[in-house]
């Protein structure tokens, strides 16, 4: 297939590459809805981008096809089909100065990604975010509920800066995200990460919450159900917990060491 403005420029590089990760689990029909609109958006924004759909371990759905068709790299999670694979596989893959990650459903709008690039030098890590003020969700209210919910005893035990921590719709700084190593099996991923640049040492990175209204998905069904996530959500809370009491120890163990 012929290399495509969206797919990636080998011969030249701008000054500034934005790499977006697309993490995709039988998504066909809402990328057919997607990718269009993504490629205007971005091809507008910045020279130098690539489109990186993650999909299954084997096809499931016409997402091979719709990838060809719209000209966008796809390529396969590695080594298993759970989503915290999808997000490794893609930052392994991406090259771009900057990289943002999407769901492939719809509900991130993909002309929003004009709001979260002119922020992109204020901070190491940019988030679309429901809870800040000037952010709302469509999701119904059972749900809207459980999500706050969830969010606001992370905050509570993670100790985190910012009020939305479970919207994968964020765009970061790409060398030290490609750094971290990141082991989370699920969606806890996105809490695995805000975590490891947020409690980084010496140079904790910023971040910077943009309010986005997060809208119902194109087609097709969540593939999230909402009590699995919960308790994935809460175990991750936990082992981020037991993380963060080791680095304050760490932290005050350097702090008392003798100057030799």
């Amino acid at each position: 297939m012929p290399e495509s403005p969206v797919a990636g420029k080998a011969e030249t590089r701008a000054a500034e590459s934005l790499s977006i990760v697309v993490a995709a689990y039988r998504e066909g029909e809402s990328l057919a809805h997607l990718l269009p609109r993504l490629t205007r958006a971005v091809q507008a924004l910045v020279s130098d981008v690539e489109v990186l759909v993650v999909d299954t371990l084997e096809p499931m759905d016409e997402t091979p096809a719709v990838c060809a068709a719209n000209q966008v790299r796809l390529i396969r999670r590695q080594p298993t089909n759970d989503y915290g694979d999808a997000i490794r596989t893609g930052i392994a893959a991406s090259r771009g100065e900057f990289v943002l990650i999407m769901d492939a459903d719809g509900s991130h709008n993909p002309e929003f990604i004009r709001e979260l690039w002119q922020h992109r030098h204020a901070a190491e890590v940019v988030i679309a975010s429901r809870y800040t003020p000037g952010g709302r969700t469509d999701n119904p209210r059972l749900l809207v509920g459980m999500s706050r919910l969830l969010n606001h005893l992370f905050r509570l035990v993670a100790r985190f800066p910012v009020l939305d921590v479970s919207n994968s719709f964020r765009l970061y700084r790409g060398e030290p995200l490609r750094r971290l190593r990141l082991t989370f099996r699920h969606f806890d991923i996105l809490e695995e990460i805000l975590a490891k640049l947020l409690w980084r040492q010496p140079d904790p990175a910023r971040a910077l919450e943009i309010p986005y209204h997060f809208e119902r998905r194109i087609a097709g069904k969540s593939k999230r159900s909402l009590l699995v996530f919960g308790l994935h959500f809460l175990a991750a809370g936990y082992r981020l917990y037991r993380i963060r009491l080791r680095v304050q120890e760490s932290d005050r163990r350097e702090a008392v060491r003798p100057v030799a």
